[in-house]
């Protein structure tokens, strides 16, 4: 396990849902890695120790973007989606995520 303490309320809440896409997929196959939305002031260590907490995995290394929010139109007015994160969160070899929901 990760050598730094966080909090662990603030570690359940920092992995906001896996994102699941082709390109996530992809990732998945090729990599060993799982895509998820966390929240935008979330740090690398804390996803890797969010991860590690709640899934009982190892970690390999995490990788994070900013994707900026859409602006879209609705009929007159016109909304912002969002600003997103992912993390790209690459396991050790052998190891695997059940995201499914079913205990292993």
């Amino acid at each position: 396990m990760s050598t730094l303490k966080f909090d662990e309320g603030r570690l359940m809440q920092v992995l906001v849902a896996p994102i699941v896409s082709e390109k996530a997929t992809m990732v998945a196959d090729k990599t060993n890695a799982v895509v998820f939305k966390v929240l935008q002031n979330a740090t690398k260590p804390e996803i890797k120790a969010a991860v590690e907490l709640m899934f009982k995995v190892q970690v390999k290394g995490v990788s994070v973007l900013n994707t900026k929010g859409k602006t879209k139109r609705f009929g007159k007015s016109v909304g912002r989606r969002d600003n997103l994160r992912k993390a790209y969160v690459t396991l050790v070899a052998g190891q695997e995520l059940n995201l499914s929901g079913e205990a292993a």
